[in-house]
C-alpha cells in the first residue's frame, strides 16, 4: 500500500465515523461541523480565486460562509426571526450592499470592485449556502417520527432526521466509488476532457448503477424500518439517478474552477485526499438537490 493510499485510509477511518455519529445526532454538532467545513471550504474557494486573478475579500467571506449554518440552526431553535419574516433573498440583498458599501473603501475604481463582491458572494453561496441545506434536510418535515435500532438486549434512540440525511451522504459515496471503480477498471470514452481527463463515460454509468443499488439497500432496510419513511421503486430509481447526476456534476464544477486557476487540488489540508472542496465538492451539488427532491413527486412519504 503506497504512503498516500495510507493516508487516505488511515483519515478516513478516524473521520467517517465522527462524521455519521455528528449527522445522526444533529443540533448543535451538525451546525458546528457544517460551519467549519464552510468556512474551510470557503478558504480554500478564494484561494482558487486568487489563482484565477479574482480578488475576493477573503476574511469577510469566510466568516459569513462559516456563519450561515449556524445562523440556520439559531433560526431552527427561534433564536431570531421566529415568525419567519426575514427570507434568504433578503439576507442575501443585504450581505451585497454590504459587500458593494466596503468595496468603495477596500477596492476603490482600480482595485476589481466587481470581481470582489461577485467571487465573493459566490464563495459564499457556493460553501456555506450549499451545505447549510444538510441542516435542513437533517430537520426535513417529514423526519418526525423516532426510530429505534437494536443492538442484542440494547435499544438505542435514533432520530429519523439523521437517517434521511444519511440518504444522500451513501447515494453520493456510492456514485463516486463506482464511479472511480468502473472508471479505472473499464473507462474508455472521454466524458469531458476539457474539464476533467480522467472522467469517462464508463466511470459516469457505473456511479449510476452503483448509486441506485447502493441507495435501494438503504431505503430497504434502513429508511423504511427504521425512518418509517417509504419510497416507491420508481422514487429510488428516480431519486439515486438525480443524485447521482447532481455529485457528478458537482465535481466537475470544481474541477472546472480548478482548471482554470491552473491548480491540482484545492489545498493540502486532508492527508491523502487534497483539500475539503476536494472532499465535499459533490455534496455542495447534492444537498441542495436532495433537499427539494425529498417530499416531491411522491419520492418520499411517511410509511
Amino acid at each position: 500500500m503506497s504512503s498516500e493510499l495510507a493516508r487516505r485510509v488511515a483519515f478516513g477511518v478516524v473521520a467517517a465515523p465522527i462524521a455519521i455519529a455528528i449527522v445522526i445526532y444533529g443540533g448543535a454538532p451538525l451546525a458546528a461541523l457544517l460551519a467549519v467545513a464552510s468556512a474551510l471550504g470557503a478558504w480554500e474557494f478564494f484561494r482558487i480565486a486568487r489563482a484565477s486573478s479574482q480578488t475576493p475579500f477573503d476574511d469577510v467571506g469566510i466568516a459569513l460562509a462559516g456563519l450561515l449554518p449556524l445562523l440556520v440552526h439559531a433560526r431552527y431553535l427561534q433564536l431570531y426571526d421566529p415568525n419567519g419574516r426575514l427570507s434568504a433573498v433578503e439576507i442575501a440583498a443585504v450581505v451585497m450592499l454590504a459587500l458593494l458599501t466596503l468595496a468603495i473603501w477596500r477596492r476603490g475604481v482600480s482595485g476589481k470592485p466587481m470581481s470582489a463582491v461577485g467571487s465573493t458572494l459566490l464563495g459564499i453561496a457556493y460553501t456555506g449556502g450549499m451545505l447549510s441545506f444538510g441542516y435542513a434536510i437533517r430537520y426535513h418535515e417529514y423526519a418526525f417520527a423516532p426510530a429505534s435500532l437494536s443492538l442484542g438486549r440494547k435499544s438505542f434512540a435514533i432520530p429519523s432526521g439523521g437517517l434521511l440525511l444519511l440518504l444522500p451522504l451513501i447515494t453520493t459515496w456510492a456514485s463516486d466509488t463506482g464511479a472511480y471503480a468502473v472508471g479505472r477498471a473499464f473507462g474508455r470514452r472521454k466524458l469531458i476532457p476539457a474539464v476533467s481527463p480522467k472522467k469517462t463515460v464508463e466511470g459516469a454509468v457505473g456511479g449510476l448503477l452503483a448509486a441506485i443499488l447502493i441507495c435501494w439497500l438503504y431505503v430497504r432496510f434502513v429508511i423504511h424500518p427504521y425512518a418509517q419513511l417509504s419510497m416507491t421503486p420508481a422514487g429510488i430509481v428516480a431519486f439515486a439517478v438525480i443524485i447521482s447526476v447532481a455529485a457528478q456534476v458537482g465535481d466537475l464544477a470544481e474541477s472546472l474552477l480548478k482548471r482554470e486557476a491552473g491548480v491540482k487540488d484545492s489545498s493540502t489540508m486532508i492527508p491523502g485526499h487534497g483539500g475539503v472542496l476536494d472532499r465535499m465538492d459533490s455534496l455542495l451539488f447534492v444537498l441542495p438537490v436532495a433537499y427539494f427532491v425529498l417530499g416531491s413527486f411522491l419520492f418520499i412519504a411517511p410509511a
